[in-house]
């Protein structure tokens, strides 16, 4: 069951905790990769400004975890394809926000469905019954970690 977390993981939970992100992660660069969609740090930006709405380029970093000079180039990058655009901010008219353009809402919507449809075929080329039973289970236990 939950370990104390006092005392830390156990054992079997860093190698557990390991073999996950080592398959997620592979597993999700992979169906980018199958799939053609943007780079992560791309993908994940339009993603939060569609979670989130227009934000300057320091809360997109802040949130996102990177340095302010790395999410300016993605942000840069996104700019230049017309995925995102800058807007004067209302609050502070020194400063911009960064808001996803149509272009971007309609690239962030195919690039979802084109993993999806990735995942779909794989799970129907490799998949059994049994196998998706299990997938389901463990998409609900895995939740339980968010």
């Amino acid at each position: 069951m939950a370990g104390n977390r006092n005392l830390g993981p156990t054992p079997d939970a860093l190698e557990l905790g390991e073999d996950l992100r080592r398959v997620v992660g592979q597993f999700v660069r992979g169906v980018r990769l199958k799939a053609d969609t943007p780079t992560s740090s791309q993908s994940e930006t339009l993603a939060l400004l569609d979670r989130e709405g227009a934000l300057s380029v320091a809360s997109l970093a802040a949130r996102r975890h990177v340095r302010h000079q790395s999410m300016r180039l993605v942000v840069d990058q996104l700019e230049a394809k017309g995925l995102v655009v800058r807007m004067e901010n209302p609050a502070d008219g020194r400063s911009q926000l960064v808001c996803l353009s149509e272009p971007g809402r309609l690239a962030l919507s195919r690039s979802r469905e084109a993993r999806s449809l990735e995942i779909a075929a794989l799970i129907d080329e490799r998949l059994s019954d049994e196998d998706r039973r299990v997938v389901r289970a463990a998409i609900a236990v895995i939740e339980r970690l968010l």
